[in-house]
């Protein structure tokens, strides 16, 4: 029934737990490095905060990631390459390290044209995923780059959940602007900017939280939306926790096929920006 919970599943019960499921609290990420993942700090950002999250095992082929690239700009991204994590595992080792190493390379000049950056920088992504399986495997992908400078987000989303962004006009969708990467060697994508606003948040989830289910109804956008609207304001690690919270409270059981997994961008107002000087 909604509102149960997972026997021995039990959202961060206890301090194991919250180490595995929400391991952003202590400020590391796992980097792969010739295959081999070893831990490298989540970048600071001047008067902003970002943060992700996933809950309990990892099952399918959810990976996200964030480096910073040059002194004002932050890369961020989110990826889903479908299937269980022991096929893919070479998959996600591989877009990982393009992810960073043409990131930083793509990104490294300060006159750089961010929309013609993310561009190439997709294409690139879409060629790892494709050498790496050595054939076809669709790989849902959402990247930005952050302008910590400007407040803006350059980004494309290669057929991904989309994402919301949530301000003082309410919530917003970023929605796909390219196929998902790994199933056409030609493939294109666009990649627009847009603007996190003082004080908005932007937010990015994996399929397995809009496809959370119970009862054979989906958690779903609508829902994913309104508890952004509610949580709109908290810090990026407690809307990180509010998501998987949440879904965890509505799925009748534990996800056995899809990785739940979820990542925010908040931009702090003013206000907080002055009390967090201080």
């Amino acid at each position: 029934m909604r509102g149960s919970v997972w026997p021995g599943r039990t959202f961060c019960a206890n301090f194991t737990a919250l180490r595995c499921c929400m391991g952003f609290l202590f400020q590391r990420r796992s980097v792969v490095r010739n295959r081999e993942t070893v831990h490298a700090d989540v970048p600071e950002l001047k008067d902003a905060e970002i943060s992700a999250a996933y809950y309990g095992e990892r099952l399918g082929g959810d990976l996200y990631d964030f480096t910073r690239v040059s002194p004002d700009r932050v890369l961020f991204g989110m990826l889903d390459v479908a299937g269980r994590l022991e096929q893919n595992r070479d998959i996600v080792a591989a877009a990982q390290q393009t992810f960073r190493q043409r990131g930083l390379a793509l990104f490294a000049s300060e006159e750089v044209n961010e929309a013609n950056a993310m561009i190439e920088l997709c294409l690139e992504l879409n060629r790892t995923v494709l050498q790496a399986e050595g054939g076809v495997r669709s790989c849902p992908a959402f990247a930005g780059c952050y302008n910590e400078s400007l407040g803006t987000i350059c980004y494309f989303n290669a057929g991904h959940t989309p994402g919301l962004i949530a301000d003082g006009s309410g919530v917003s969708e970023l929605p796909a602007t390219g196929l998902p990467l790994g199933l056409f060697s030609h493939a294109t994508c666009d990649a627009p900017m847009t603007m996190l606003q003082p004080g908005a948040a932007l937010l990015l989830v994996s399929r397995g939280v809009v496809e959370g289910r119970c009862q054979g109804d989906e958690y779903g956008m609508t829902r994913l939306k309104q508890l952004l609207e509610q949580d709109g304001n908290a810090d990026a690690k407690r809307l990180c926790s509010s998501v998987l919270d949440s879904v965890q409270r509505y799925m009748c059981a534990p996800p056995v096929h899809n990785d739940v997994t979820a990542l925010a961008l908040v931009r702090r107002s003013a206000l907080s920006s002055a009390i967090s000087q201080n």
